[in-house]
């Protein structure tokens, strides 16, 4: 890339929370090692600041506050705010982690019209405005990075996107975090846990219970007499019974997928579920619905798929997990360069192409479009 070029991000928060807000602490990260410092430094726009996250100073981080504002109009006026904040700050490209038309290169973790399809939702007024948006954000941008294949699909048969203007990127995972550990040390990991050595242990990581499909769980196991036990961890479920088990947040989520058998989801729309990602690479296989996106990541000795919504299907997918229950799950099981420095090169080799392509004055900087 030209040199002086600004790079920014849009998120909605800089902080640890959802999917996408983790995914761009990811980039600063890994910009932060591909040597955007100092005055090269990216600028972080969002809507909140957690001052006390590391990443927080290796950016020039403006909060755009939309606090004052109903609900119903925070993502409107954001959007608009973005455009005049760009420009103050200088900005020449933008990587946009949340819904806004302003950003060179569109990141697309999931897709409204496609949440609402998989959950038959009928689409209401706040549904519209974000639709909206979507739309607007993938008319502007030079790029849309999908983060999975079935992303790229919906945003060409949802959204009428022209497929050369997509780029499938699946994103990054933190492989010194996730990774396995040996056999006495998972041992003392599953004691930590309260799991017994003769329990078959499925961890279901949550915040959102219904979404995530812990009701489909609870009727598949019911009377199966599968010898399995479902480990929440996340927000506590309403209930608990012999074969559902609360383990707390676990804020150290490596060490319960590591303590686990399998990781066990029944989402109806997961765009890409890195949760089973970091399972794997941790040598933890998943029973996921093909309905998450990150199941064509996974090599099928580390994953048993069942369609989604399909009780009898997830008992069948249990019953051949336990069957291959000795297989050994590696980090080869994950089907690409799962590293931040390998999507941070994919990115910014994306940015030098659109960078090449924008006006330059005579002094050198780059003209907006």
């Amino acid at each position: 890339m030209r040199a002086g070029i600004k790079v920014a991000i849009s998120a909605n928060a800089l902080k640890l929370s959802g999917g996408l807000e983790r995914y761009a602490l990811d980039l600063v990260r890994g910009l932060n090692a591909a040597g955007f410092t100092g005055e090269r430094k990216p600028v972080f726009f969002a809507r909140k600041i957690d001052p006390s996250q590391p990443e927080s100073q290796m950016v020039d981080a403006r909060r755009i506050n939309v606090s004052f504002l109903p609900s119903r109009l925070r993502d409107t006026y954001y959007n608009w705010a973005l455009k005049r904040a760009r420009k103050n700050a200088r900005v020449d490209l933008l990587i946009g982690c949340n819904r806004v038309e302003s950003s060179e290169i569109a990141v697309c973790g999931g897709t409204h019209i496609g949440f609402l399809a998989a959950t038959g939702r009928r689409e209401r007024r706040s549904d519209s405005r974000q639709i909206v948006l979507e739309r607007l954000q993938y008319e502007q941008a030079s790029v849309i990075v999908a983060h999975s294949d079935m992303m790229r699909d919906e945003l060409r048969s949802l959204y009428g996107v022209a497929d050369s203007k997509i780029r499938v990127l699946y994103p990054p995972v933190d492989g010194t975090r996730f990774s396995p550990v040996p056999g006495r040390k998972r041992s003392a990991l599953r004691k930590q846990f309260g799991f017994a050595d003769n329990e078959i242990v499925l961890l279901f990581p949550s915040s959102s219970h219904e979404r995530k499909g812990l009701p489909l769980i609870e009727a598949a196991l019911r009377d199966s007499g599968l010898p399995v036990v479902v480990a929440v961890a996340g927000r506590p479920p309403a209930q608990t019974s012999g074969q559902l088990r609360y383990i707390g947040y676990a804020k150290n989520i490596e060490d319960a997928y590591r303590a686990a058998d399998f990781t066990v989801l029944a989402s109806k729309y997961e765009p890409f579920g890195l949760v089973g990602i970091e399972s794997v690479m941790c040598g933890t296989p998943v029973i996921f619905p093909t309905s998450v996106g990150c199941c064509s990541a996974i090599a099928d000795n580390a994953k048993f798929t069942f369609e989604p919504g399909d009780a009898d299907g997830l008992r069948h997918a249990i019953r051949r997990a336990l069957d291959a229950k000795n297989t050994n799950v590696t980090a080869a099981s994950i089907l690409y360069d799962s590293s931040v420095a390998a999507h941070i090169s994919a990115l910014l080799a994306l940015a030098k192409g659109i960078v090449a392509h924008m006006p330059v004055s005579a002094s050198g900087s780059v003209q907006k479009a």
